[in-house]
């Protein structure tokens, strides 16, 4: 089950968070993972993630007290772990002037709205740097906002699968990845760039403006395709690799990955499919022909691999072969693996007879400082009351 400490290299660190959704809400997650002390501000109707499914039997969309029942479903609760939630009505004056006494003690607030969005509230960055010079004020959109390059695009509004096919990654892998990769890892990118600037303004005394457009990081995944494209003008061809084998590979009850383009991998794994007449083949003698040679090698390694089960193939492979089974999430659970590196954190969700959940861990583990759930993703507003006090942010 959570700590109950706050503790991690950022626990010096206040941030106010006003994202809502995903991208901004995955990035200040990582933060408060690490220790920063997270406020997570939220209008009267909640983030508008909370609604979404799958949800807690004992469900409630709504501020309750804690014992009566949680106001948000699982995904929700994935990317607000480790939060305190202060509800505050940013239309209204008395608000605003509560959300600014926040601000004027923090080291950062962060964002996702569309841009201008918190300029017309009265709550843009000159605003709030007025009243605190050293305040780092993060944003994530979809096209970038126009402080740091005016996009033509930037009004616009933007989720994941257009971020994801803007940016080419759709048409460099041949359809939209599964996962919001598009909201996921501009977050990541936010996380790093807070990190940074708040650096500089301990060190300055100058807080700043920054940005992470959705667009922008999409386009970071892409490097080598980028750079491939500018020497070439040749558009990447899904399925076509420089790396051969690379892949996944059928197996009896699944699939299996396994990467073979360095030599001596691909000797360990040509004896063990008692297949060496592949190491010295002319279509097959070197990553380049494998290459030249891809469907002929992965059929090859297909034909092996579909005799055996991915257990099989791991235990012929592991710790010489670059190999992983594709995991279901029930093997996930299982392996032996996600226990020594306590990947698995549960807490108890609020509320009459509700059950225990599980969260993801932070992946990012410190030899000798703690980190991890400490507390439970919150209720609308749980802490309002605790924060507005701790911060002498009185309501008039």
């Amino acid at each position: 089950m959570a700590e109950q400490q706050r503790s991690g290299p950022l626990d010096d660190i206040i941030i106010i968070d006003c994202t809502m959704a995903f991208a901004g809400p995955f990035g200040t997650a990582l933060l408060a993972d690490l220790g920063a002390n997270v406020i997570k501000v939220e209008p009267p109707g909640g983030d508008g993630f909370r609604p979404v499914p799958p949800f807690p039997p004992n469900y409630h969309h709504a501020f309750k007290p804690a014992d009566d029942g949680a106001d948000y479903g699982m995904a929700f609760a994935a990317v607000n772990r480790n939060k305190r939630s202060v509800c505050l009505d940013l239309k209204q004056d008395s608000d605003k002037e509560i959300f600014l006494t926040l601000c004027e003690q923090a080291d950062a607030v962060v964002e996702n709205m569309r841009g201008g969005v918190m300029d017309d509230l009265g709550l843009g960055y000159e605003t709030i740097a007025a009243r605190n010079p050293q305040i780092v004020y993060g944003a994530i959109r979809g096209y970038g906002d126009e402080r740091t390059g005016q996009s033509p695009y930037g009004e616009w509004p933007c989720l994941d699968v257009a971020g994801q096919s803007v940016g080419g990654l759709v048409e460099a892998t041949g359809d939209l990845w599964p996962v919001a990769i598009s909201d996921i890892y501009p977050g990541t990118l936010m996380a790093l760039g807070l990190v940074s600037a708040v650096h500089k303004a301990r060190r300055t005394g100058k807080g700043e403006f920054f940005d992470v457009a959705m667009y922008d990081a999409v386009m970071t995944l892409l490097r080598s395709h980028i750079s491939s494209f500018s020497l070439t003008q040749q558009e990447p061809k899904p399925g076509r690799r420089v790396l051969v084998p690379f892949s996944l590979f059928p197996a009896k009850d699944g699939r299996v990955a396994i990467a073979a383009p360095v030599e001596r991998h691909w000797q360990y794994l040509c004896e063990a499919m008692q297949r060496e007449d592949l190491i010295t083949d002319d279509r097959t003698s070197s990553n380049a022909k494998r290459a030249a040679n891809q469907d002929f090698t992965e059929a090859e390694v297909a034909n092996w691999t579909s005799t055996k089960t991915k257990q099989e193939i791991v235990d012929l492979l592991g710790g010489k072969v670059p190999v992983g089974p594709a995991n279901t999430m029930a093997e996930v659970f299982d392996d032996p693996h996600v226990a020594a590196r306590a990947m698995l954190e549960e807490f108890q969700i609020p509320g009459n007879d509700n059950p225990a959940a599980t969260l993801a861990a932070n992946p990012i583990k410190y030899q000798t400082t703690p980190t991890g759930l400490y507390q439970r993703p919150p209720l609308l507003g749980e802490h309002t009351d605790e924060v507005l006090a701790e911060f002498n942010a009185k309501r008039s």
